[in-house]
């Protein structure tokens, strides 16, 4: 195994997956860095779940290798990735994956409740993130009320209440109208840049790709290209993605 650089809080090596024999991802090499806002781009089937997948250790590539601050995630024993996923990683499905039985305050403070935050810290915190995104007025209501954009807020108040050290996103704002995609993106990525938090952002949309610090197009499981603001002078003639076959 080869080191990883030091300033990538996610970097991954040589990435392979086929699912039933179709190919998912077929050679990736990506790096990310500490904070920055990372769009994985392409149409659908092009990887970009996959990706995000093997990024976040909810799946193991069949080959290839997945670091998380310099730690082996592809090597991982099962339970210690669920814990990595619990403790640092939050996650943004395009559809919400909400508990039914809880209320919305309970749904958002779950990851919390789960470390062992005490209820009444739990809810505060929920509480306050509800408030940003305009949702508090349903803290005591169950999801099945509320509709899919309300839904939506919710699973980005709760990945962003769990304070993790990566949000992995995906298609977070693709079942949303435009005036919820807005509001819903400008307080994710407001929050990621204000509290430090590093964002993986699988996205067919332009306009959100356009909110990211850099692109990774994918196509047929491959980079194609690499397009990016203008680079921070430690990372300066480094490429944000590569192939490796």
């Amino acid at each position: 195994m080869v080191a990883p650089p030091d300033n990538d809080v996610i970097w991954a090596r040589s990435l392979h997956h086929s699912h039933n024999g179709s190919p998912g991802l077929g050679g990736v090499s990506i790096g990310v860095r500490d904070a920055e806002i990372l769009a994985v781009t392409g149409p659908r089937g092009s990887g970009k779940t996959t990706l995000l997948h093997c990024l976040s250790g909810r799946l193991v590539p069949q080959e290839g290798e997945v670091w998380f601050n310099s730690v082996p995630v592809h090597t991982m024993a099962p339970r210690v990735r669920e814990q990595l996923r619990r403790e640092r990683f939050g996650w943004i499905a395009s559809d919400p994956e909400l508990v039914p039985e809880l209320t919305v305050w309970e749904n958002t403070a779950l990851p919390l409740l789960l470390r062992g935050v005490s209820h009444r810290a739990a809810r505060k915190t929920a509480t306050e993130w509800l408030e940003r995104l305009d949702i508090a007025a349903f803290a005591r209501k169950r999801p099945h009320v509320l509709l899919q954009a309300q839904r939506q807020r919710i699973s980005v108040a709760r990945a962003l209440a769990a304070q993790p050290t990566v949000i992995f996103a995906d298609e977070p704002t693709a079942t949303l109208h435009r005036a919820d995609r807005t509001q819903v993106l400008r307080t994710l990525t407001t929050a990621a840049r204000s509290h430090g938090i590093t964002v993986v952002l699988a996205t067919h949309d332009a306009e959100v790709a356009a909110l990211a610090d850099r692109t990774v197009p994918l196509l047929d499981g491959r980079c194609v290209a690499t397009g990016a603001l203008p680079a921070k002078p430690e990372a300066e003639g480094r490429a944000a993605c590569s192939l490796s076959v």
